[in-house]
This record gives structure tokens, sequence and C-alpha cells, in this order.
């Protein structure tokens, strides 16, 4: 049976009372919180963007959310992990810092803030899933200790997976540092030294100090290689890779194996998709990138898969074309899609309900 998707369409032009309003209309309409109970722990799953970023979701939008939640009579908690890169987010202090400082606080959302530390052990749980790539998920234990997890996710284009949405807030940002690792270890890239100008970025952002400048161009240990993919993001030549022919694509099913370990014995989670200001990059980056594609709307299901193709194809139709595979032609991301509804995690086909 299709998996029901609710949309309701937003324009660039529409303000943040406008898309308020909205998003009230899609959760009062679709009930799609109707599954939490009394006393249940929710944990909300954000991004909440890396400096200078703005593609992030609103903590307006966030706040109402928060609110349907305690609504219900569950007990919410909204949180991100740390990241791999350098930045404001690899470490618990600058991250809620950096949180607060784009509006995320409790008053502003009507949720705690949590960022877990994951340097102490109390916060990190081993789940064992013995998959074709991870045997056990490190997760942050916020999200498997919590009854239900709701992921409000900004869909966009990534550098790594073809594109961002449920699948990989949930699957990549549920992971603690050592998660995150292992999703990314068979990712070390390669430098085309034909367009390398050993300009020096990707040394300077580079977190494991693996990249040199040796004679002009760029060379990266492969030992020291954690694969976090910040000097692909931060290359202005695109002279720097990854070879997706020799096993690429292992970090897409990485990832939604992680998924899988997150969302294992949860009967009923939500996902929220907000194809909003669509950018080529992931909020990760220190940067504030333009739209790539008209705005769409805001998308919700309870199935993660349905949601995020249901996005997929909404933003490519208002393209007319495949905007993704467009922006990062050696990316297919189609991969985590097909590989999360082989685990069982959703449905591919869907039904889409517009509102």
């Amino acid at each position: 049976m299709k998996s029901k998707v609710y949309f309701i369409p937003v324009n660039s032009t529409d303000d943040t009372n406008v898309v308020s309003l909205k998003l009230k209309a899609l959760l009062e309409k679709s009930n799609i919180l109707g599954f939490l109970r009394k006393d249940n722990k929710v944990a909300v799953k954000i991004h909440f963007g890396e400096d200078g970023n703005t593609g992030f979701v609103k903590p307006d939008y966030v706040r109402i959310i928060c609110d349907g939640i305690k609504n219900k009579g569950s007990s919410v908690s909204l949180s991100d992990t740390n990241a791999l890169y350098r930045g404001r987010r690899t470490n618990s202090k600058d991250h809620l810092n950096l949180a607060a400082e784009h509006g995320f606080t409790k008053e502003s959302t009507g949720a705690k803030i949590v960022i877990p530390d994951d340097t102490k052990k109390e916060n990190i749980a081993d789940v064992k899933i013995d998959k074709k790539f991870i045997g056990t998920a490190k997760l942050a234990r916020i999200f498997v200790d919590a009854d239900s997890i709701v992921a409000v996710t900004h869909f966009k284009g990534h550098m790594m997976t073809g594109f961002g949405g449920s699948l990989k807030n949930i699957g990549m940002g549920c992971a603690a540092r050592a998660g995150k690792l292992m999703q990314h270890s068979d990712v070390s890239p390669v430098v085309y030294e034909g367009k390398c100008t050993g300009c020096g970025s990707c040394e300077k952002v580079c977190p494991a100090g693996a990249i040199r400048i040796i004679n002009n161009k760029s060379v990266i240990d492969g030992l020291k290689c954690i694969g976090c993919a910040s000097c692909i993001a931060v290359c202005p030549f695109t002279a720097i890779d990854v070879n997706w022919e020799s096993g690429g694509e292992k970090l897409s099913e990485k990832m939604v194996e992680y998924a899988y370990a997150v969302l294992r014995g949860k009967k009923n989670c939500a996902y929220f998709n907000f194809a909003v200001k669509i950018t080529k990059e992931c909020d990760c980056l220190a940067k504030d990138d333009p739209r790539v594609t008209p705005d769409v709307g805001i998308l919700a299901s309870l199935d993660p898969v349905s949601v995020d193709k249901a996005s997929f194809d909404l933003v490519n139709s208002s393209c007319g074309r495949d905007i993704f595979k467009e922006l990062h032609p050696n990316r297919d991301g189609m991969v985590q899609l097909k590989y999360a509804q082989q685990l069982g995690l959703g449905n591919f086909d869907y039904e889409l309900v517009k509102l």
C-alpha cells in the first residue's frame, strides 16, 4: 500500500507569517502527529545551521511543530549531534552557542535544546544491526532512548549523496562522531591535478591535517583522511572529488543503515521536509548558499522514504529536469531511497495529498 505524503505549497514570496499559517494548516488537516500519546518522550531532530548559513528551518516553524507535540501531552527536546569537519559545530559548547545565535532557544522553540557531548560514554549508545556495512552503530543516546523521533529537515542538494532529506537527517544526523566517521571511511577524495591551482583552500579546511600543498598541487594523505568531504565542498575549481564508481555509493548505504539503527523498534515517527530555499549543498557549509530552484513547499509523512521521494519529485518537476543530477552529476540520489526501501524503512511509492 502506498504511503501518504501530505503537501502544502510555499512560494518564495511568502513571508514567515504566511508560511507559519500554512504549516499550522498542514498539522491540523493531516493529523500527522496523531500517533503521539501522553508522556511520550519525543526527540525533534533538527539542523541548527553552520555559522553564516541561513538555509536551516527557521525557529518560528520549529516552534509550531514542538507546540503540536506538546499539545498531545508528550515531552519534547530539540537536538542535533556534533560534526566531523571544522566549524562551530564540532563541540557541544560552541554548537549550543551557535544554535542560540540562530534563534534556537527554549524560549523561542518551546523545547529544551540538547546537543550531547559524545566525548562522554554515557551519551553514546551502541546499537547492533549486523547489516551489509555496519555491524554496530554508534548513536547519540538521546535518539535511541526517545519513544518517537520527529525529523524536521531542510530538503536540499548534497555533495556526497546527491540530495539530503529526512533519511540523511536521521542516518547521518543522529550518529555520534564515531558513527559519522564509520559512514565516511570509504570516501577518501582524490585530486585532479589538471584542475588544481594549489590555492590551499582545502588544506585550510581539512580537520585531520591530511592535505598538504606540494609543488603547487594539493596532496591528500589517505591514511589521515577521515572522509568528511570538507575539501570537496570548499574547492573553487572542482579539483577534488571521490571516485564514485569505485564505491562512493557506500556512504549513502551506510547512512541508510544508520537510519535503520535509529528507527528500529520505534513504532511511529514523523518526517517534515521543508523544500524551501533549496540549495546546492547542505546546511553544514559556513556560507549562505543561494536558491538553485523555486521554493516548493512543506511535506509531511510517517514514511521517510516516501517523503524524500515526493520531495525529490516535486523539486525536479518545478525545474523541469533532474536538478540534483545537474548539480552533482557523479552522484545518484536514488541509491539511498532504494536501499532504504530494501531495508524496510518505507515505500518508494506514495500518495501525494495536496492541502
